[in-house]
Protein backbone atom coordinates (compact mmCIF):
# COMPACT_ATOMS: atom_id res chain seq x y z
CA UNK A 1 0.00 0.00 0.00
CA UNK A 2 2.58 2.26 1.35
CA UNK A 3 4.63 1.90 -2.25
CA UNK A 4 1.43 2.40 -4.67
CA UNK A 5 1.04 5.91 -2.19
CA UNK A 6 4.53 6.88 -3.18
CA UNK A 7 4.68 5.65 -7.10
CA UNK A 8 1.07 8.01 -7.29
CA UNK A 9 3.11 10.48 -5.57
CA UNK A 10 6.03 9.82 -7.79
CA UNK A 11 4.17 10.35 -11.27
CA UNK A 12 2.05 13.39 -9.77
CA UNK A 13 5.35 15.22 -9.81
CA UNK A 14 6.93 14.21 -12.61
CA UNK A 15 3.48 15.13 -14.62
CA UNK A 16 3.80 18.67 -12.62
CA UNK A 17 7.78 18.72 -13.08
CA UNK A 18 7.18 18.33 -16.96
CA UNK A 19 3.87 21.03 -16.91
CA UNK A 20 6.28 23.34 -15.42
CA UNK A 21 9.48 22.67 -17.91
CA UNK A 22 6.56 23.28 -20.56
CA UNK A 23 5.51 26.28 -19.67
CA UNK A 24 9.10 27.70 -18.94
CA UNK A 25 9.90 26.19 -22.54
CA UNK A 26 6.96 27.87 -24.76
CA UNK A 27 7.54 31.29 -22.81
CA UNK A 28 10.69 30.93 -24.15
CA UNK A 29 10.84 30.13 -27.30
CA UNK A 30 9.02 30.80 -30.59
CA UNK A 31 9.28 32.85 -33.36
CA UNK A 32 10.71 35.63 -31.50
CA UNK A 33 13.04 33.75 -28.39
CA UNK A 34 13.59 35.31 -25.17
CA UNK A 35 15.74 34.50 -22.27
CA UNK A 36 15.19 33.42 -18.88
CA UNK A 37 15.72 36.81 -17.04
CA UNK A 38 13.94 38.93 -19.63
CA UNK A 39 10.56 36.62 -18.99
CA UNK A 40 10.99 36.96 -15.48
CA UNK A 41 11.51 41.05 -15.52
CA UNK A 42 8.34 41.07 -17.62
CA UNK A 43 5.84 38.47 -15.29
CA UNK A 44 7.25 40.67 -12.22
CA UNK A 45 6.67 43.66 -14.15
CA UNK A 46 10.49 44.93 -14.38
CA UNK A 47 10.54 45.18 -18.05
CA UNK A 48 10.87 48.20 -20.25
CA UNK A 49 10.77 45.86 -23.26
CA UNK A 50 7.22 46.61 -24.65
CA UNK A 51 7.31 44.00 -27.65
CA UNK A 52 8.67 41.31 -25.07
CA UNK A 53 5.82 42.63 -22.41
CA UNK A 54 3.11 42.30 -25.47
CA UNK A 55 4.13 38.89 -26.73
CA UNK A 56 5.18 36.91 -23.55
CA UNK A 57 1.92 38.44 -21.54
CA UNK A 58 -0.92 38.89 -24.10
CA UNK A 59 0.23 36.52 -26.64
CA UNK A 60 1.71 33.24 -25.26
CA UNK A 61 1.10 33.18 -21.60
CA UNK A 62 -2.92 33.40 -22.47
CA UNK A 63 -2.24 30.55 -25.17
CA UNK A 64 -0.01 28.18 -22.80
CA UNK A 65 -2.54 28.45 -20.26
CA UNK A 66 -5.68 27.72 -22.51
CA UNK A 67 -3.33 24.67 -23.96
CA UNK A 68 -3.51 22.91 -20.24
CA UNK A 69 -7.69 23.83 -19.85
CA UNK A 70 -8.31 22.63 -22.83
CA UNK A 71 -5.51 19.65 -22.83
CA UNK A 72 -6.90 18.38 -20.05
CA UNK A 73 -10.56 18.92 -20.41
CA UNK A 74 -10.14 17.01 -23.52
CA UNK A 75 -8.63 14.09 -21.51
CA UNK A 76 -11.12 14.42 -19.41
CA UNK A 77 -13.64 14.30 -22.23
CA UNK A 78 -12.33 10.90 -23.50
CA UNK A 79 -11.71 9.55 -20.12
CA UNK A 80 -15.32 9.90 -19.55
CA UNK A 81 -16.27 8.49 -22.79
CA UNK A 82 -14.47 5.21 -22.04
CA UNK A 83 -15.91 4.42 -18.81
CA UNK A 84 -19.40 4.95 -20.41
CA UNK A 85 -18.96 3.17 -23.28
CA UNK A 86 -16.47 0.61 -21.19
CA UNK A 87 -14.16 1.08 -24.50
CA UNK A 88 -10.54 2.16 -24.13
CA UNK A 89 -10.69 3.55 -27.86
CA UNK A 90 -13.64 5.73 -27.27
CA UNK A 91 -13.30 9.50 -27.58
CA UNK A 92 -14.64 12.90 -28.62
CA UNK A 93 -12.70 13.18 -31.98
CA UNK A 94 -13.13 9.27 -32.95
CA UNK A 95 -16.59 9.03 -32.14
CA UNK A 96 -17.25 12.04 -34.18
CA UNK A 97 -18.66 14.42 -31.11
CA UNK A 98 -15.53 17.26 -31.60
CA UNK A 99 -16.86 16.99 -35.55
CA UNK A 100 -20.46 16.98 -34.32
CA UNK A 101 -19.47 20.36 -32.19
CA UNK A 102 -17.81 22.04 -34.93
CA UNK A 103 -20.61 21.29 -37.58
CA UNK A 104 -22.50 23.42 -34.90
CA UNK A 105 -20.34 26.12 -34.31
CA UNK A 106 -19.32 26.11 -37.84
CA UNK A 107 -22.85 27.07 -38.89
CA UNK A 108 -23.39 29.35 -36.32
CA UNK A 109 -20.29 31.43 -37.62
CA UNK A 110 -21.22 31.78 -40.88
CA UNK A 111 -25.06 32.85 -40.09
CA UNK A 112 -23.31 35.51 -37.45
CA UNK A 113 -20.59 36.77 -39.78
CA UNK A 114 -23.48 36.63 -43.02
CA UNK A 115 -25.74 38.45 -41.11
CA UNK A 116 -23.04 41.24 -39.27
CA UNK A 117 -23.67 39.56 -35.75
CA UNK A 118 -20.91 38.75 -33.63
CA UNK A 119 -20.50 35.77 -31.87
CA UNK A 120 -19.40 35.98 -28.09
CA UNK A 121 -17.58 33.32 -26.61
CA UNK A 122 -20.97 32.05 -24.49
CA UNK A 123 -22.62 31.25 -27.38
CA UNK A 124 -19.62 29.54 -29.20
CA UNK A 125 -19.81 27.01 -26.19
CA UNK A 126 -23.83 26.73 -26.48
CA UNK A 127 -23.09 26.17 -30.07
CA UNK A 128 -20.53 23.39 -29.75
CA UNK A 129 -22.70 21.58 -26.99
CA UNK A 130 -25.52 21.30 -28.96
CA UNK A 131 -23.42 19.65 -31.60
CA UNK A 132 -22.02 17.18 -29.54
CA UNK A 133 -24.87 16.24 -27.70
CA UNK A 134 -26.67 15.41 -30.71
CA UNK A 135 -23.33 13.05 -31.79
CA UNK A 136 -23.46 11.42 -28.86
CA UNK A 137 -27.13 10.56 -28.79
CA UNK A 138 -26.68 8.96 -32.65
CA UNK A 139 -23.63 7.40 -30.91
CA UNK A 140 -25.86 5.97 -27.98
CA UNK A 141 -28.41 5.12 -30.59
CA UNK A 142 -25.75 3.31 -32.79
CA UNK A 143 -24.44 1.30 -29.24
CA UNK A 144 -27.82 0.08 -28.34
CA UNK A 145 -27.78 -2.28 -31.27
CA UNK A 146 -24.02 -2.75 -31.95
CA UNK A 147 -22.06 -4.16 -28.88
CA UNK A 148 -19.01 -4.98 -30.66
CA UNK A 149 -16.38 -2.47 -30.06
CA UNK A 150 -15.63 -2.40 -33.84
CA UNK A 151 -18.68 -1.47 -34.95
CA UNK A 152 -19.36 1.07 -32.46
CA UNK A 153 -16.13 2.64 -33.37
CA UNK A 154 -16.25 2.58 -36.99
CA UNK A 155 -19.92 4.09 -36.69
CA UNK A 156 -18.48 7.33 -34.46
CA UNK A 157 -15.71 7.32 -37.50
CA UNK A 158 -19.09 7.42 -39.98
CA UNK A 159 -20.89 10.04 -37.95
CA UNK A 160 -17.64 12.04 -37.81
CA UNK A 161 -17.16 12.36 -41.77
CA UNK A 162 -20.98 12.95 -42.04
CA UNK A 163 -20.56 16.12 -39.68
CA UNK A 164 -17.12 16.82 -41.43
CA UNK A 165 -18.49 16.71 -44.90
CA UNK A 166 -21.82 19.25 -43.94
CA UNK A 167 -19.26 21.46 -42.44
CA UNK A 168 -17.34 21.52 -45.48
CA UNK A 169 -20.10 22.19 -47.86
CA UNK A 170 -21.40 24.62 -45.67
CA UNK A 171 -17.84 26.78 -45.92
CA UNK A 172 -17.74 26.41 -49.85
CA UNK A 173 -20.83 28.06 -49.95
CA UNK A 174 -19.72 31.12 -47.55
CA UNK A 175 -18.65 34.44 -48.40
CA UNK A 176 -14.72 34.29 -48.82
CA UNK A 177 -14.31 36.76 -45.92
CA UNK A 178 -15.97 33.69 -43.43
CA UNK A 179 -14.23 31.30 -45.35
CA UNK A 180 -10.90 33.17 -44.23
CA UNK A 181 -12.02 32.93 -40.88
CA UNK A 182 -13.42 30.20 -40.13
CA UNK A 183 -10.02 28.13 -42.09
CA UNK A 184 -7.42 28.34 -39.04
CA UNK A 185 -10.23 27.34 -36.29
CA UNK A 186 -11.51 24.31 -38.60
CA UNK A 187 -7.90 23.16 -38.26
CA UNK A 188 -7.68 23.68 -34.79
CA UNK A 189 -5.22 25.91 -32.96
CA UNK A 190 -4.75 27.87 -29.46
CA UNK A 191 -3.47 30.93 -30.77
CA UNK A 192 -5.38 34.22 -30.96
CA UNK A 193 -6.33 32.96 -27.06
CA UNK A 194 -7.16 36.43 -25.15
CA UNK A 195 -7.46 36.53 -21.61
CA UNK A 196 -11.19 37.18 -21.90
CA UNK A 197 -11.26 33.25 -23.85
CA UNK A 198 -9.00 31.85 -20.64
CA UNK A 199 -11.48 33.26 -18.14
CA UNK A 200 -14.79 32.02 -19.95
CA UNK A 201 -12.83 28.25 -20.53
CA UNK A 202 -11.68 28.69 -16.74
CA UNK A 203 -15.16 29.52 -15.55
CA UNK A 204 -16.92 25.99 -17.67
CA UNK A 205 -13.98 23.64 -17.03
CA UNK A 206 -12.89 24.01 -13.62
CA UNK A 207 -16.78 23.33 -12.24
CA UNK A 208 -16.94 20.49 -14.82
CA UNK A 209 -14.06 18.88 -12.88
CA UNK A 210 -14.94 19.18 -10.08
CA UNK A 211 -17.83 17.60 -10.80
CA UNK A 212 -16.53 14.77 -12.58
CA UNK A 213 -14.18 14.39 -9.54
CA UNK A 214 -17.20 14.20 -7.23
CA UNK A 215 -18.31 11.21 -9.54
CA UNK A 216 -14.96 9.14 -9.07
CA UNK A 217 -16.49 6.87 -6.38
CA UNK A 218 -19.65 5.90 -8.59
CA UNK A 219 -17.98 5.53 -11.46
CA UNK A 220 -15.49 3.05 -9.36
CA UNK A 221 -18.65 1.04 -8.70
CA UNK A 222 -20.07 1.18 -12.69
CA UNK A 223 -16.27 -0.01 -13.69
CA UNK A 224 -17.39 -2.94 -11.66
CA UNK A 225 -20.61 -3.25 -13.62
CA UNK A 226 -24.16 -1.64 -13.42
CA UNK A 227 -25.41 -4.41 -11.14
CA UNK A 228 -22.43 -3.99 -8.94
CA UNK A 229 -23.36 -0.44 -9.22
CA UNK A 230 -27.12 -0.54 -7.91
CA UNK A 231 -26.22 -2.77 -5.33
CA UNK A 232 -24.09 -0.16 -4.17
CA UNK A 233 -27.08 2.62 -4.19
CA UNK A 234 -25.82 3.77 -7.37
CA UNK A 235 -28.60 5.42 -9.36
CA UNK A 236 -26.99 3.92 -12.74
CA UNK A 237 -29.02 6.18 -15.02
CA UNK A 238 -28.67 9.57 -13.38
CA UNK A 239 -24.94 8.68 -13.61
CA UNK A 240 -24.95 7.63 -16.72
CA UNK A 241 -26.50 11.17 -18.17
CA UNK A 242 -24.33 13.03 -15.60
CA UNK A 243 -21.21 11.69 -17.57
CA UNK A 244 -22.58 12.25 -21.09
CA UNK A 245 -23.44 16.09 -20.27
CA UNK A 246 -20.28 16.52 -18.48
CA UNK A 247 -18.40 14.89 -20.95
CA UNK A 248 -20.24 17.08 -24.05
CA UNK A 249 -19.52 20.22 -22.24
CA UNK A 250 -15.78 19.75 -22.23
CA UNK A 251 -15.70 18.67 -25.69
CA UNK A 252 -17.93 21.49 -27.00
CA UNK A 253 -15.61 24.16 -24.60
CA UNK A 254 -12.85 23.02 -26.84
CA UNK A 255 -13.92 22.92 -29.99
CA UNK A 256 -15.47 26.35 -29.07
CA UNK A 257 -12.01 27.54 -28.74
CA UNK A 258 -9.82 25.52 -30.65
CA UNK A 259 -11.23 23.72 -33.03
CA UNK A 260 -11.58 20.34 -32.84
CA UNK A 261 -8.40 18.29 -31.51
CA UNK A 262 -7.65 14.87 -32.46
CA UNK A 263 -6.67 11.75 -30.09
CA UNK A 264 -5.94 13.16 -27.37
CA UNK A 265 -9.03 12.19 -25.49
CA UNK A 266 -8.76 8.38 -26.36
CA UNK A 267 -3.87 8.59 -26.13
CA UNK A 268 -3.73 10.53 -22.75
CA UNK A 269 -5.98 8.88 -20.55
CA UNK A 270 -4.57 5.03 -21.72
CA UNK A 271 -1.13 6.64 -21.04
CA UNK A 272 -1.83 7.49 -17.84
CA UNK A 273 -3.43 4.42 -16.59
CA UNK A 274 -0.53 2.44 -18.07
CA UNK A 275 2.12 4.88 -15.73
CA UNK A 276 0.03 4.77 -13.11
CA UNK A 277 -0.67 1.18 -13.37
CA UNK A 278 -4.13 1.55 -11.67
CA UNK A 279 -8.17 2.51 -13.07
CA UNK A 280 -8.90 4.21 -9.83
CA UNK A 281 -10.86 7.11 -10.90
CA UNK A 282 -10.28 9.47 -7.72
CA UNK A 283 -6.00 8.94 -9.07
CA UNK A 284 -6.88 9.29 -13.08
CA UNK A 285 -9.06 11.76 -13.38
CA UNK A 286 -6.72 14.30 -11.78
CA UNK A 287 -4.18 12.60 -13.35
CA UNK A 288 -5.19 12.60 -17.05
CA UNK A 289 -6.56 16.30 -16.49
CA UNK A 290 -3.09 17.44 -15.60
CA UNK A 291 -1.64 14.63 -18.33
CA UNK A 292 -3.86 16.25 -21.07
CA UNK A 293 -2.23 19.58 -20.14
CA UNK A 294 1.36 18.27 -20.57
CA UNK A 295 0.34 16.75 -24.01
CA UNK A 296 -1.18 19.90 -25.55
CA UNK A 297 1.44 21.95 -24.24
CA UNK A 298 4.35 19.32 -25.77
CA UNK A 299 2.34 19.34 -29.02
CA UNK A 300 1.57 23.19 -29.25
CA UNK A 301 5.46 23.71 -28.35
CA UNK A 302 6.23 21.66 -31.32
CA UNK A 303 3.48 22.95 -33.53
CA UNK A 304 5.00 26.86 -33.08
CA UNK A 305 8.65 25.78 -33.69
CA UNK A 306 9.27 22.91 -35.95
CA UNK A 307 8.59 24.68 -38.81
CA UNK A 308 8.86 28.68 -37.27
CA UNK A 309 7.64 31.05 -38.72
CA UNK A 310 4.81 28.77 -40.29
CA UNK A 311 2.32 26.82 -37.65
CA UNK A 312 1.11 23.68 -38.08
CA UNK A 313 -2.39 23.06 -36.96
CA UNK A 314 -2.66 21.30 -33.61
CA UNK A 315 -4.56 18.58 -34.38
CA UNK A 316 -1.49 17.25 -36.78
CA UNK A 317 0.48 17.09 -34.40
CA UNK A 318 -2.06 15.50 -31.44
CA UNK A 319 -2.66 12.80 -34.52
CA UNK A 320 1.32 12.14 -34.90
CA UNK A 321 1.82 10.93 -31.74
CA UNK A 322 -1.67 9.96 -30.96
CA UNK A 323 -3.23 7.71 -33.46
CA UNK A 324 0.18 5.36 -32.93
CA UNK A 325 -1.28 4.93 -29.13
CA UNK A 326 -4.34 4.23 -30.61
CA UNK A 327 -2.94 1.41 -32.04
CA UNK A 328 -1.18 0.33 -29.37
CA UNK A 329 -4.05 -0.04 -27.24
CA UNK A 330 -6.23 -2.18 -30.46
CA UNK A 331 -2.88 -4.76 -30.79
CA UNK A 332 -2.49 -4.72 -26.94
CA UNK A 333 -5.83 -4.42 -25.08
CA UNK A 334 -5.75 -8.34 -24.21
CA UNK A 335 -2.83 -8.08 -22.36
CA UNK A 336 -3.36 -4.65 -20.77
CA UNK A 337 -6.20 -5.45 -19.07
CA UNK A 338 -5.14 -6.23 -15.54
CA UNK A 339 -4.50 -2.85 -14.13
CA UNK A 340 -4.55 -2.61 -10.76
CA UNK A 341 -8.41 -2.32 -8.74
Amino acid sequence: MNNRKIRYAAMFITLAALLITLTAVNLLTGSVSFSFSEVIDVITGNSTDTTAEKVILQIRLPRIIAAMILGGALSLSGLMLQSFFSNPIAGPFVLGISSGAKLTVALAMIISMSTGIIMNSASMIIAAFIGSLAATAAILAVSGKMKNMSYLIICGIMIGYICSAITELAVTFADDSNIVNLHNWSMGTFSSTSWKDVAVMTFVVVPAFAAAFLLSKPMSAYQLGESYAENLGVNVKRFKTALIILSSLLSACVTAFAGPVSFVGVAVPHLVRSIFRTSKPIIIIPASFIGGAVFCLFCDLLARTVFSPTELSISTVTAVFGAPVVLWIMLRRSANRNYEA
